[in-house]
């Protein structure tokens, strides 16, 4: 899940072949699209879980993007964007725990044949962007860590076509809840770990950068 991917966000500094490009491109929009339909089958078909789920694809998509746009840029430049995705993720987490507690309390029954389709399309998409990163995950850590992203979401997707099932068969939507309570605090857990890394990175590059611009007067004193 995203949110053990961000945890050990890859470097975005290293360098990427026109080929591997292309394969974080293709997983980029794939995960985009795919964030779009989870959320708005969620949001028509009721289901928490849909809705933390496209939350997964979009920090899958941010994760992606951040390793695209910022490759060779200098660390501040670097933890600045992660800055911006962890906080976009938090307040995607913590919107799924409002729409969590929102459909607790109106005791709302989830479309099971909506989360069942949209589940199994959302796995074939992250198989798909797995068999395409597949070649490269021996490369760096950065496609390394694209990689097992797309091979770990597939257990979210797995996670809402079971508790499409059993909200199918209880016609309850506690299943639902519990997955999607389950998925969404991860996103949360994640946003604030990626929040946390990237304030130490800006810190960091702050020091290196006052360091090496120290008046020359202040370095001959050293």
């Amino acid at each position: 899940m995203s949110a053990f991917c961000c945890e050990n966000d890859p470097d975005p500094g290293g360098q990427v072949t026109k080929t591997q490009r292309r394969a974080l491109w293709v997983a980029l929009v794939i995960n985009a699209v795919m964030f779009g339909v989870e959320l708005t089958g969620g949001l028509i078909g009721k289901s928490v879980g849909l809705q933390a789920d496209a939350v997964d694809f979009f920090g899958d998509a941010a994760n992606y993007g951040l390793s695209l746009s910022v490759l060779g840029m200098g660390l501040a430049v670097r933890s600045r964007v992660a800055l911006v995705k962890g906080v976009t993720m938090l307040a995607f987490g913590l919107w799924v725990a409002g729409m969590l507690i929102y459909h607790s309390v109106n005791h709302s029954l989830p479309s099971a044949p909506l989360m069942g389709g949209i589940g199994l399309v959302a796995l074939a998409a992250n198989i798909v962007c797995a068999a395409i990163l597949f070649r490269f995950r021996g490369h760096d850590a950065n496609m390394k860590s694209v990689w097992i992203c797309s091979r770990n979401d597939a257990l979210s997707n797995i996670a809402v076509i079971i508790a499409a099932s059993g909200v199918w068969a209880s016609g309850t939507g506690i299943p639902d809840l519990i997955v999607g309570g389950l998925i969404g605090a991860l996103a949360v857990w994640g946003g604030v770990t990626v929040i946390r890394a990237a304030l130490a990175e800006h810190r960091d590059a702050r020091r290196t950068h006052h360091h090496d611009f120290r008046p020359a007067a202040e370095i001959g004193d050293d």
